[in-house]
């Protein structure tokens, strides 16, 4: 085989360059590159403004999609595409437009809106994936959850643990939307994923429609543990935070700022963070969920973290500003952060499109694996008050 059909049929390619950062290109460095590439080699002189940057590079663009256009898309497909064993959900991924086609939203997190018609049901499964449902509007739709039919309607926030058996059915007359988010691209890069199949139809005792599950009588009652059940847990035992407790506690905030305590975590900006409540952590292992509150008229300083995060606007309207991308937000609008990107909001909300009269951001990120890992940096930017 002589070098040119070593290098076709070698994965590595090797190009000399004449660069100050580079070796003088000769003859045999151009022969030693060859060799490199026959062996499966790649030397680190010719990598390393890529493989080690300053600062993280993300491949991931900052990127809007409005809600308007997801749902009306979504509702189309609930007309042409059943949901049944195999294609197992109607869940439409949201794909960044710098990761190459792919139905990844960041290179770690996968964010989808999935819709249900009337009737339908989602059949049991289960995965390694962690993953959560966001209501943003509507209600009707049960997820069943090893058995434990469990509500969703607007504002709440479902958590979902890896390997846990879960279905969804619609029990009302209308469709329902929202959306999903799970660390399918984390654990697909990682190799890591299983995945079984459940039950083909729920018995008649899991299609009920109870108005609290079991999961929150037993762990929807802050600050009080059941001893029974007392111990660590990887991920949230409890199934469903529910919007009025979220709502109450960012109103708190900021009305404990405007009497002049400390509560929030700049002036006009209120958040909480879903944990696990046998542990005070992350509600999931490798998905870190928060909630934001921007009074009108307020706006967030710039902010960078490693990792990146997916938003929703729950209500209200805003100007949001992420690297060198702009957009002007409104109600159900997704939009992706990257790693490392500056990040800053504009609160334009109103009683006219907003319940709480701020602008509210539901958010969640891939904190947790930066933060095992010791790799979570944070810098916030000083802004002229």
């Amino acid at each position: 085989m002589t070098d040119t059909d070593a290098r076709d049929v070698s994965p590595v390619s090797l190009t000399a360059a004449s660069r100050p950062d580079q070796p003088p290109v000769t003859p045999e460095l151009e022969d030693l590159y060859r060799g490199f590439e026959k062996e499966l080699l790649v030397p680190l002189w010719t990598e390393i403004g890529d493989l080690m940057p300053r600062q993280p590079k993300s491949k991931a663009q900052p990127h809007l999609w409005e809600w308007q256009t997801l749902v009306e898309l979504a509702a189309r497909s609930g007309n042409l595409v059943p949901v049944g064993r195999g294609g197992e959900r109607r869940a439409i991924a949201l794909a960044n437009p710098g990761l190459g086609g792919r139905p990844y939203a960041t290179p770690t997190l996968w964010a989808a809106i999935q819709y249900l018609m009337p009737g339908e049901d989602a059949p049991e499964h289960r995965h390694t994936q962690n993953a959560f449902r966001f209501v943003v509007e509507g209600e009707g739709v049960w997820t069943v959850v090893e058995g434990d039919p469990v509500p969703m309607r607007r504002g709440d926030f479902l958590p979902q643990p890896g390997m846990n058996w879960h279905a969804h059915h619609n029990a009302a007359s209308a469709p329902m939307a929202w959306i999903d988010g799970l660390d399918i691209p984390f654990q697909y890069d990682i190799e890591a994923q299983f995945f079984d199949f459940g039950r083909d139809h729920l018995p008649d005792e899991e299609r009920t429609v109870p108005d609290r599950s079991r999961s929150q009588r037993l762990w929807g009652h802050p600050g009080l543990t059941p001893v029974a059940r007392s111990g660590r847990t990887a991920a949230t035992p409890l199934l469903c935070y529910r919007w009025e407790d979220t709502d109450a506690a960012l109103a708190d905030q900021l009305r404990l700022e405007r009497e002049g305590h400390p509560s929030t975590v700049e002036h006009g900006h209120a958040v909480v963070r879903y944990t696990n409540p046998t542990t005070g952590e992350d509600v999931l292992p490798t998905i870190r969920v928060q909630f934001h509150r921007i009074a009108a008229g307020a706006e967030t300083a710039p902010r960078r973290e490693t990792g990146s995060s997916v938003y929703q606007v729950f209500d209200g309207s805003g100007r949001v500003r992420v690297g060198d991308f702009s957009w002007s937000v409104q109600r159900g609008d997704l939009f992706v952060v990257p790693s490392w990107q500056p990040f800053s909001v504009a609160s334009d909300a109103s009683a006219s499109d907003s319940d709480s009269g701020a602008l509210d951001l539901f958010q969640f990120s891939d904190a947790p694996i930066f933060t095992k890992l010791n790799l979570y940096r944070s810098h916030v930017e000083e802004i002229a008050r």
